[in-house]
């Protein structure tokens, strides 16, 4: 299994890179909606929709929704000065506050969704959606100035959430003995979120010291913890829905990280949040 993270990893990660400094923004974008469609349909699955129908016509409205507002947002503006995308970052915080009430009360917590594909559903809207427009507003983010400016800052949210995730997987294995949460995920501990919080501050500051970054430290501070912790919900939380839905993995399209969904979870909640915080919250970019 490590083996398989490890080389999925080095093809991923430079990957990553090369579509945020590379690629013009629209093909950027146009990516980004191809990776939520994806998602979209490996979340249908986590609501209960098995007929391959119903979730090719959940991935549809999905395709549509975040077309249309695309399409209303002109992109000559800041994005984050827009009304629909500010609403769409605040529902992100909402949403992810939600989701870890529904965490941390599970299995009770589910006795009101269990039964409800609909709602699932919804869950899964309040999930992707966010994360793209977080995803399209932090690359476009001063981009008349400079045009890597959102690159940069999109590149240090995901290593942030990367170094986390690395950290508390390799140390937790090595290190856990508490568990952070075994009802929906055992394998997860206290020590492994601990170790990850600290590898995520020492690669995330080496990284500022090189990459042109402009924010105030403490602020900085505040968001980059939020957001890891951000990113652990989101984690949680596809561990839930996939635990409620009997199945280990979301997909198996990349290997040794299973879905689409599987790769990115934390990521959905770590960028919307980072976002909402730095743009909306704290005005600090």
């Amino acid at each position: 299994m490590l083996k398989y993270r490890l080389i999925t990893a080095f093809i991923l990660v430079p990957t990553v890179i090369a579509i945020l400094f590379l690629l013009p923004p629209m093909w950027f974008k146009l990516i980004t909606l191809v990776v939520c469609m994806f998602s979209a349909w490996e979340w249908g699955q986590l609501a209960g929709l098995t007929p391959c129908s119903q979730r090719f016509w959940f991935v549809i409205v999905c395709g549509l929704l975040l077309t249309i507002i695309t399409f209303n947002v002109p992109i000559c503006l800041p994005l984050f000065t827009v009304w629909q995308v500010q609403y769409i970052l605040w529902a992100a915080l909402v949403w992810w506050l939600t989701a870890l009430l529904l965490v941390v009360y599970y299995p009770s917590s589910a006795v009101f969704w269990r039964r409800s594909n609909s709602l699932r559903l919804v869950f899964g809207i309040f999930t992707i959606l966010p994360f793209f427009y977080s995803m399209i507003t932090m690359r476009y983010y001063n981009y008349n100035i400079n045009p890597f400016a959102g690159s940069w800052w999109l590149l240090y949210i995901m290593l942030l959430v990367w170094s986390a995730d690395s950290g508390a997987y390799l140390f937790g294995r090595a290190l856990g003995r508490h568990k952070l949460a075994p009802k929906i995920s055992p394998g997860k501990t206290w020590e492994g979120l601990i170790s990850g919080l600290f590898t995520s501050a020492i690669i995330t500051w080496v990284f500022k010291s090189y990459a042109p970054l402009h924010a105030a430290p403490l602020i900085l501070l505040i968001c980059s913890t939020v957001a890891v912790l951000a990113s652990i919900v989101g984690d949680l939380t596809e561990s839930m829905f996939k635990r409620e839905a009997g199945i280990k993995d979301s997909g198996h399209i990349i290997p040794g990280h299973g879905g689409i969904l599987d790769r990115i979870d934390s990521l959905t909640a770590a960028i919307p949040v980072f976002a909402c915080l730095m743009l909306q919250v704290f005005h600090a970019i």
